[in-house]
């Protein structure tokens, strides 16, 4: 049975990555999904990640990462782009309830970086507010282009690594406890057909 409560960002990253082997190999444990768990977080909870992730309905944290109840404290928009709304659930998740580490989870073929990288190529800009979402998302198109990327999926990685500073420069609470050492932010990659995540950026966790 895996450490249910990691109490330091590199335990509670080594969680989430067993947990996600167990995943693949499908030797999952459902650790903290019954009764007695639900009774235990009726009054409180204290997560030990906060989940920034895609929308996307194949990026299930709980599933992916074989966690339960309590454990994970979920953020999810399309295409991972952070609001103040987003911002504020993060700070909530790591100053008001304790987790020391905090994970932004892309994917491969995201749909929004897909969108992004047509409409900065000419492209119709999708109507409504998914237009506001792609058009947060070209920055990171553009930054990708720069490096001399042309791939979406490295689109979507140069995305993540955006992401994860922008949570950082952004939020002078969560810097704050990152550079005192109680939290990192770590971005991650997810692969739809395998399974699997791979790490693309860090603030706050050693190699």
């Amino acid at each position: 049975m895996p450490d249910l409560s990691p109490s330091s960002p590199a335990e509670a990253y080594a969680a989430l990555l067993q947990g996600n082997a167990r995943f693949v190999s499908g030797d999952r444990l459902h650790p903290n999904q019954d009764a007695d768990r639900r009774s235990e977080l009726a009054p409180r909870q204290h997560p030990f990640a906060v989940l920034f992730g895609c929308s996307d309905s194949r990026l299930a944290a709980e599933i992916i990462f074989d966690r339960g109840l309590g454990d994970l404290f979920v953020v999810r928009t399309a295409g991972h782009v952070a609001g103040a709304e987003v911002l504020g659930s993060v700070e909530y998740g790591v100053n008001v309830l304790g987790a020391p580490l905090v994970v932004v989870l892309g994917h491969d073929s995201c749909g929004a970086v897909t969108a992004a990288a047509e409409a900065e190529r000419g492209g119709a800009a999708p109507a409504g507010y998914l237009g506001d979402v792609v058009e947060r998302v070209i920055p990171s198109v553009l930054a990708a282009r720069a490096l001399g990327r042309t791939e979406i999926d490295q689109f979507v990685d140069e995305h993540i690594r955006r992401s994860v500073d922008g949570l950082v420069s952004r939020s002078a609470l969560l810097a704050n406890e990152v550079a005192a050492g109680r939290c990192a932010v770590v971005g991650l990659s997810y692969r739809l057909a395998g399974g699997t995540v791979k790490r693309v950026a860090a603030h706050g966790l050693a190699e």
